[in-house]
């Protein structure tokens, strides 16, 4: 679950499916938790009538909520602290499908961003390849999965 974190800016070789797939786990409790902080600690709702007008636009008069603030202010920490290891683990997945550490700008292109989207969770859900490939040697080779939650 943070072999990721342990190979920061490590975007060489290739990772295995569950290595992917359990720091996404880590990543989806890590900002359910920080909304949850928000949420507790800052004056947080998800009421609209708090940022609306009556006519529903919104009210620039109006103050946001502390919460808000707190959110996104967390959020960027972690956004920021994690990006590396996050871009690092994707195209370690994409190595260990034989496939290029650029498939990853499909995600980022513009209006087809959404067909990449899908095109990379294809990818993110196939099985790697067995043996060595041109990125290294098969992550699955000796089993040893007690190092993914190390």
């Amino acid at each position: 679950m943070f072999l990721p974190l342990k190979r920061y800016a490590d975007f060489s070789g290739r990772s295995r499916r569950r290595e992917y797939w359990m720091f996404f786990l880590f990543q989806v409790i890590a900002i359910t938790l920080i909304t949850m902080i928000a949420m507790v600690f800052g004056d947080f709702s998800f009421d609209p009538s708090d940022y609306l007008d009556a006519s529903g636009t919104f009210d620039a008069s109006r103050d946001l909520p502390s919460g808000i603030g707190l959110l996104v202010g967390l959020f960027s920490i972690y956004a920021l602290a994690t990006f590396i290891p996050v871009l690092a683990v994707q195209v370690r997945r994409l190595h260990d499908t034989d496939r290029s550490g650029w498939w990853v700008l499909l995600s980022v292109i513009p209006v087809i961003n959404y067909i990449g989207f899908l095109v990379l969770l294809v990818f993110y859900c196939l099985e790697g390849n067995k043996g060595k490939n041109r990125f290294g040697e098969d992550p699955k080779r000796d089993q040893n999965t007690h190092e993914v939650f190390e």
